[in-house]
């Protein structure tokens, strides 16, 4: 086991040796070493993970006094009720925080954004919009900050608005979603933070119980998230718990076969999504056959389901607000 650790410790070294990359705090990521005197664009570009901020090297921006404000970034949902729980109660919460500053909240589906406006007369911008209409009303610092679950496509997104739009402000930062870090060296563990915040909400478990806790999934390889997150269930909940996707990987049918054989009787489906919106309602607990609750059904289990979704726990809203709250707090520094 010794000779092991030393492989990889001398592997390690030898990795930062080649990039001079180090580890610094958990906000800020990662910085090149003080001995890398002529780094190109690429390897500043590769550096920038975790918290990230730029500041302007415009003279004219530099002189502007500071006028702050936080845009708070989702997916978006038509389901009133649960955005309302949810979205809603976070950027409420993300402004209690912060009462003097701006709170703008910004969807990135447009399809949502258009169907809100229909239904309910609402016009909710997406981050562009938000931006440009920040700009026009003289802010010059923005704090970016995320309510997505997984550093997937939604979030490349997000850093992909940071990037194209930082140069026009004379100070921008972009936090990291609900799971991130995954307790790397000088790092914490979003992912088994978030974890046991879902204990507040989980049931009392017998021998023949199991909850099932629907994700997203995604294409990207960011899709790895899943299997981090069922080490840290199992850890947790003695195995008690089984994440599958949607869209991803695990699937349904890949949880089914472990729960025969843990001779499971009694399944709780609950989402672990931002809103309980289309998939929680219909793909999970719907009434049609093709639903996951019926597909359980039909298999012999007894299914209880669970229609909150996680902006509803006050634990994982918490840990919310504390990314937007570093975001923030990295927009103060050095004034």
């Amino acid at each position: 086991m010794k000779a092991k650790w030393k492989k990889i410790l001398m592997a390690s070294m030898a990795c930062v040796a080649l990039t001079g990359i180090s580890a610094t705090s958990f906000a800020s990521g990662y910085e090149l070493s003080s001995e890398v005197k002529t780094a190109t664009p690429a390897l500043l570009k590769a550096t920038e993970i975790g918290l990230r901020t730029y500041n302007t090297t415009d003279e004219q921006l530099m002189k502007a006094p500071n006028k702050d404000a936080i845009v708070v970034m989702s997916f978006g949902t038509t389901f009133k009720d649960t955005r309302a729980k949810t979205i809603e109660a976070t950027v409420d919460e993300i402004q209690k925080a912060h009462p003097n500053t701006k709170v703008v909240l910004a969807f990135t589906s447009h399809i949502i954004i258009d169907r809100i406006k229909a239904k309910e007369g609402i016009n909710i911008p997406t981050p562009e919009e938000a931006l440009a209409q920040l700009k026009a009303e003289g802010y010059n610092r923005i704090a970016l900050t995320s309510l997505d679950v997984i550093p997937g496509i939604e979030y490349t997104y997000k850093t992909a608005v940071y990037d194209i739009y930082k140069t026009q402000f004379k100070k921008m930062t972009i936090g990291t979603p609900l799971m991130y870090w995954m307790g790397q060296e000088n790092q914490r563990d979003d992912v088994e933070d978030a974890m046991k915040a879902l204990e507040s909400q989980m049931p009392k478990l017998g021998k023949k119980d199991a909850v099932l806790v629907m994700a997203h999934g995604t294409p990207d390889p960011s899709n790895a998230y899943y299997a981090v997150m069922q080490d840290r269930l199992n850890k947790l909940y003695d195995g008690k718990v089984l994440i599958y996707t949607v869209e991803g990987n695990p699937r349904l049918e890949d949880v089914i076969e472990e729960l025969k054989a843990k001779k499971i009787k009694n399944v709780t489906l609950m989402p672990l999504m931002m809103v309980a919106g289309d998939h929680a309602n219909n793909d999970m607990a719907g009434e049609e056959e093709d639903s996951h609750k019926s597909i359980l059904e039909k298999e012999g289990f007894k299914v209880d389901t669970y229609l909150h979704g996680l902006g509803e726990n006050e634990n994982v809203r918490q840990l919310f607000v504390d990314r937007a709250n570093e975001a923030f707090d990295a927009l103060q520094a050095d004034k």
